[in-house]
């Protein structure tokens, strides 16, 4: 791991869109400044931005760059094999589309109790180790969305497993559905070091209410995101902290105060208490937005935005919340036509009761 230059990484879930396709021209120059800045770390999946991030991470990095530029990190997801013979083809057809001849981490994605039996079953842990050995991978980890017990059960199974992506932000701290600090203090025992994603929790964290900025306008001049991203970084076993960046002003922003990181303050540490106790109080629902649940809907709702609207409405006080959902609905399913299967419950990594959430939406919009 030592070739990792700085605890900052590069997250390519939610790069730069134009109508719906990623903008190449923008991620070049945001990929570009991040390597300038003496950033190296690019973090993707198969499945991101319905298959385009990869390809992405292609056209804007690995074609531009010599391979010892840069760290990759990409992941095997379950949806994508059946059986064990379908991994290595699988594994194979990612390096061609990310234009490389190893990744430096592979991840067994978004591991719960229910996926890792399925992992378990078709070898993937062994098949992952077996292409380390081959030199296609330098490092093999998971990333985690479960409760501390599982986390530990798998750690207990596979001690090999070299580092955990875990969800880490002070919103989720003690959150009971995320468990945010006890899945840190297991890594912390079995001697683990940590990838940090939703730092800023899909962006809840920067698009704070009223009551929460003022809170750190009167403790310094820095972003809401400036406070997130360095609560998660000031933790000891901290290896790296992504972030999902859409926009070449957000990449501007995250790398003016982690290019020379300082952990939070006293001060500081008070301040993201008091932002969390508000947002308790606030009762916003907790998404965010990864669109898992999107992919495997048959009523093809569009949750996530859904779900982004009745916040805005309900927290922010947003009263274009009513026309962005009526325009929603004319490309996507209506909350009402929710047909309560269960499909996105069971992939949400948030653990939120969605059919109960979309009923409140309809309650809020279709009335």
């Amino acid at each position: 791991m030592e070739r990792i230059k700085k605890n900052f990484g590069f997250g390519c879930m939610r790069l730069p869109l134009i109508n719906g396709e990623v903008d190449i021209e923008q991620t070049k120059q945001m990929v570009d400044l991040f390597l300038k800045e003496g950033f190296n770390y690019f973090d993707t999946a198969h499945g991101y931005i319905g298959g385009q991030s990869e390809k992405a991470i292609k056209t804007c990095l690995t074609s531009r760059y010599p391979r010892d530029a840069y760290i990759l990190t990409n992941k095997l997801t379950d949806v994508y094999f059946k059986k064990e013979e379908d991994i290595r083809p699988f594994f194979e057809s990612q390096l061609d589309i990310c234009g490389v001849e190893y990744f430096d981490f592979y991840l067994m994605h978004a591991q719960n109790a229910n996926n890792f039996e399925h992992y378990k079953k078709c070898h993937a842990y062994e098949t992952a180790f077996e292409l380390k050995e081959e030199g296609k991978i330098r490092h093999v980890g998971i990333s985690f969305h479960d409760t501390p017990e599982t986390l530990e059960k798998i750690l207990t199974e596979y001690p090999e497993i070299e580092i955990v992506q875990i969800q880490f932000n002070y919103l989720d701290y003690d959150y009971p559905a995320v468990q945010s600090r006890r899945c840190y203090e297991v890594c912390r025992k079995f001697n683990k070091p940590m990838i940090v994603m939703e730092p800023v929790k899909g962006g809840s964290l920067v698009r704070l209410p009223k009551e929460a900025k003022k809170v750190f306008e009167e403790v310094g001049d820095g972003s809401p995101a400036s406070y997130a991203i360095r609560f998660a970084a000031s933790f000891d076993g901290i290896k790296m902290v992504l972030s999902g960046m859409s926009d070449l002003s957000q990449m501007k922003d995250n790398l003016s105060f982690m290019k020379d990181f300082k952990p939070l303050d006293e001060r500081e540490i008070k301040a993201v208490e008091k932002v969390r106790d508000l947002f308790s109080s606030l009762h916003s629902i907790p998404c965010t937005a990864c669109r898992y649940c999107v992919e495997g809907c048959p009523m093809h709702i569009a949750i996530p935005d859904i779900f982004s609207n009745l916040n805005s409405k309900r927290v922010y006080r947003d009263f274009w919340a009513d026309y962005r959902y009526k325009d929603l609905i004319k490309t996507y399913g209506k909350a009402s036509d929710c047909i309560k299967c269960g499909a996105c419950e069971a992939i949400c990594p948030q653990h939120l009761e969605i059919r109960k959430l979309l009923e409140d939406a309809v309650e809020e919009f279709e009335k």
